[in-house]
C-alpha cells in the first residue's frame, strides 16, 4: 500500500462534500508531476486530504477506489483521474503549522514542493500526521 496527499481549496471542493458525494473523480490535474503521482496510484492506497488556501490543514483521508483513466473534463488525453472515497475525518485538524513544527515531517513534500496538488507520502509521515491529530 502506498500513500498520497491531496489538496483542495475548499470552497472548489471540500472534504464535507466528498462525505457528501461519497465518492468522487479527482479531476483538474494539470501538472506532470501530479499526474504521474496520480498514475501510481492503486486502488486501497491511503490520501490525506489537505484544505489549501483556506484552512490550510489536513481534515481526513480517503481511498483509492478506482486507478488512473482519462479525466472526463477535457479531450487531451495526457491528463487522468483517480476515485477517491472517503474513510474518515480526523479527530482535529492538522495544521501546516503543526506540519512544520514536526521533527516527524521535516522532509514531507508539502513543505518541500509546496505548490504540487497530488504528493506521495511516506507511511511514517502517514502515521505522524494521525498521531497529531490524536494529541492536538
Amino acid at each position: 500500500m502506498n500513500y498520497w496527499l491531496v489538496k483542495s481549496e475548499p470552497y472548489k471542493y471540500a472534504w464535507a462534500d466528498l462525505i457528501r458525494d461519497g465518492q468522487t473523480f479527482w479531476d483538474g490535474v494539470r501538472n506532470y508531476q501530479a499526474r504521474n503521482n496520480l498514475q501510481a496510484m492503486k486502488v486501497g492506497d491511503l490520501v490525506m486530504y489537505y484544505h489549501s488556501n483556506d484552512g490550510k490543514e489536513i481534515v481526513g483521508y480517503a481511498k483509492v477506489v478506482k486507478e488512473a483513466y482519462q479525466d472526463p473534463t477535457t479531450d487531451d488525453n495526457r491528463w487522468v483521474v483517480v476515485d477517491l472515497a472517503p474513510v474518515e475525518a480526523l479527530p482535529k485538524p492538522v495544521t501546516l503549522e503543526h506540519i512544520k513544527n514536526s521533527d516527524k515531517l521535516g522532509d514531507i513534500a508539502l513543505i518541500k514542493q509546496p505548490r504540487l496538488s497530488v504528493m506521495p507520502l511516506k507511511q511514517e509521515e502517514f502515521d505522524a500526521i494521525l498521531e497529531i491529530s490524536n494529541h492536538l
